[in-house]
């Protein structure tokens, strides 16, 4: 029993980080400055109809309850000010407010328990936050690094067009210059 409700906070804690990993290839779903602010007030206005209702709960379960609260509304915020802004910096960022999040709330559910299954289920709950976060991180590096290939490639492609006006002289080749250096 100790151990199939460590495994249900574990499996609830990283059903949270692994949704925010289905972003980690979205950067191209770019929104407008109207579309992020309508997310936020979406999101506070949706808090704040979930704790109202954690209001009917006690002890512990309201605890859980506020965490899931905030933690969804982290996680509108965040992923929208990440589509605002579209940058691998800002996607990295939001996964990581989400990730904190979810720890936050696998946290309050481990306080329901006593003793080693309450240690497993923090260490749990810890290992599933250091996951998200490196992967977080991985997931930065590997977008920085494809925008660094993608612009080595272009700029080799420049160099191969430019080395082709070397057989042109004058007006020719100032145009043929010219093209190359405005598919850069």
């Amino acid at each position: 029993m100790k151990k199939t409700l460590s495994m249900l906070v574990l499996a609830s804690a990283s059903f949270g980080f692994m949704a925010t990993a289905a972003h980690a290839d979205h950067h191209m779903n770019k929104i407008t400055k109207a579309e992020y602010d309508a997310a936020k007030k979406r999101a506070d206005a949706d808090e704040k109809v979930a704790k109202a209702e954690c209001d009917k709960l006690n002890g512990n379960a309201k605890d859980i309850c506020q965490a899931e609260a905030k933690a969804a509304h982290t996680k509108t915020v965040a992923e929208a000010e990440a589509a605002y802004k579209n940058t691998p910096k800002a996607w990295e960022s939001a996964r990581k407010d989400i990730a904190d999040a979810n720890h936050k709330v696998a946290k309050e559910k481990c306080d329901d328990l006593n003793g080693n299954a309450k240690d497993v289920c923090e260490k749990e709950a810890k290992a599933a936050h250091e996951a998200a976060i490196a992967d977080a991180k991985k997931d930065k590096k590997v977008s920085d690094a494809k925008k660094e290939a993608a612009d080595d490639k272009k700029d080799a492609m420049v160099k191969a067009e430019k080395e082709k006006c070397d057989a042109l002289s004058g007006e020719e080749k100032s145009r043929c210059i010219g093209a190359a250096n405005a598919k850069r």
